[in-house]
């Protein structure tokens, strides 16, 4: 184990996931679950996805990109969708968020956190990245220290950060928000799709 590997992969890899689409996802399910089984579930994502890229980095990066881009993007119009459908436009009479009523078992919310990270995540930026970086320093017990620790902290971000922003904006117009955003994401990935 190598620390200025760690630290290296940390610093290389933190920057790259924080605008991603896996830590706005987070920061979603952030605004409507309890944090602690979204990010138990983010962060059981975020180890699969750098145990994968450590293990076969190779393989990773020869994964076609046209249609890699394709699901994810029906993924996030899909995760729109149903964002508007489940709530319909109205406030919701329990607060998951603030642990108030009945809410999903701890079980559901870590299935929901993994699910919604793992599969977009899948061929990401960030899983390349690490899969290079293991491959460049052939040492993947140190950059994958490293990438868990930055992939880990870009979704502590976004759960908890989740949880500051419903303090600022109703939730309400947060769910509009962040289906919108969904959408374009899914648009995004599509033209990423087409165009490389």
């Amino acid at each position: 184990m190598d620390i200025a590997i760690i630290l290296t992969t940390f610093a290389i890899i933190l920057p790259a996931e924080l605008p991603d689409k896996t830590m706005i996802a987070a920061l979603v399910l952030g605004t409507r679950y309890r944090p602690w089984p979204v990010f138990a579930g983010v962060a059981a994502a975020f180890l699969v996805h750098v145990i994968i890229a450590v293990l076969a980095g190779e393989i990773l990066t020869r994964l076609p990109h046209k249609p890699l881009e394709i699901v994810v993007g029906i993924l996030f119009f899909v995760g729109a969708w149903l964002m508007l459908k489940e709530h319909g436009g109205e406030e919701p009479a329990k607060d998951f968020a603030a642990g108030a009523g009945d809410h999903p078992s701890f079980w559901k919310v870590f299935g929901l956190g993994f699910i919604v990270i793992f599969i977009p995540e899948f061929g990401d930026l960030t899983q390349i990245a690490t899969a290079n970086l293991a491959a460049k320093f052939n040492d993947p017990l140190s950059v994958g220290l490293g990438s868990v620790a930055a992939l880990w902290t870009a979704g502590a971000i976004g759960v908890w950060g989740g949880q500051s922003l419903l303090r600022v904006i109703p939730l309400k117009l947060f769910i509009r928000l962040a289906a919108a955003l969904l959408v374009v994401l899914g648009l995004a990935s599509f033209v990423a799709a087409f165009t490389k």
